[in-house]
């Protein structure tokens, strides 16, 4: 099927149910981004820096880009003036740096707070009780030029759909704590990030405002080209 319809497809299963879709478009080229852009869609997700920047550069300004890799604090300052959503800033440290590359352009960066819910080593984010904490400490509503808008989760890349559901559930429940809570100025529980290509299904179940599709879009990944 085409990127077309493929968008299409995805828009009329997600809306349904309240959720929007992130089009992935890490190490898939210019043209094909291109494509998806001239079927409608506006919201693009890239993994690293070094490829968003010159993507941004190339294509068109109405483009909400999404950072959703891990982002390094010295490589904050590249997107801060552009960039629509990082959904991944996992430590005070990153809010910290983005806040600060926020006050010195003047905007306030909107952003969500990954958290770690996968039974996978290599994967970032706040642990539970530490989130927890952090959000209710003096000095965390400090950060002027932050916009705290969600969560974002990872689950496990795993067969085992158990674990998956109660990986989401996880975050989800965290989700909906928060939306009880208290909370500082610039924290605002209304999107969570959650579910990719393989899990989206799963996600939709657990209340995903922002799903994250790369593959069931464009097609299988070129590494080697990345």
């Amino acid at each position: 099927m085409s990127i077309k319809t493929n968008i299409e497809l995805l828009n009329g299963e997600l809306s349904a149910k309240g959720a929007r879709l992130v089009a992935v478009s890490k190490t898939y080229p210019v043209e094909l981004i291109r494509e998806a852009y001239q079927a409608g869609h506006r919201i693009f997700g890239e993994n690293r820096v070094q490829e968003l920047v010159p993507k941004f550069e190339e294509l068109p300004k109405d483009i909400a880009w999404h950072l959703i890799g891990h982002l390094q604090t010295n490589k904050v300052k590249y997107i801060a003036p552009f960039v629509s959503l990082i959904h991944s800033v996992d430590s005070l440290k990153l809010l910290q740096e983005i806040n600060k590359q926020g006050q010195k352009i003047g905007r306030v960066i909107p952003c969500l707070l990954q958290v770690y819910i996968a039974k996978e080593e290599t994967k970032f984010g706040w642990d539970r009780d530490e989130l927890l904490a952090a959000v209710t400490q003096k000095g965390f509503d400090e950060f002027a030029f932050v916009k705290i808008d969600g969560l974002m989760g990872v689950a496990s890349l795993t067969d085992n759909t158990a674990q998956i559901h109660a990986e989401m559930q996880a975050l989800e429940d965290l989700f909906l704590l928060l939306k009880t809570m208290p909370l500082p100025p610039n924290m605002e529980m209304k999107e969570l990030s959650l579910g990719m290509s393989s899990d989206y299904r799963i996600a939709l179940q657990h209340g995903t405002t922002l799903v994250r599709i790369g593959t069931t879009i464009f097609g299988n990944r070129n590494y080697q080209k990345a």
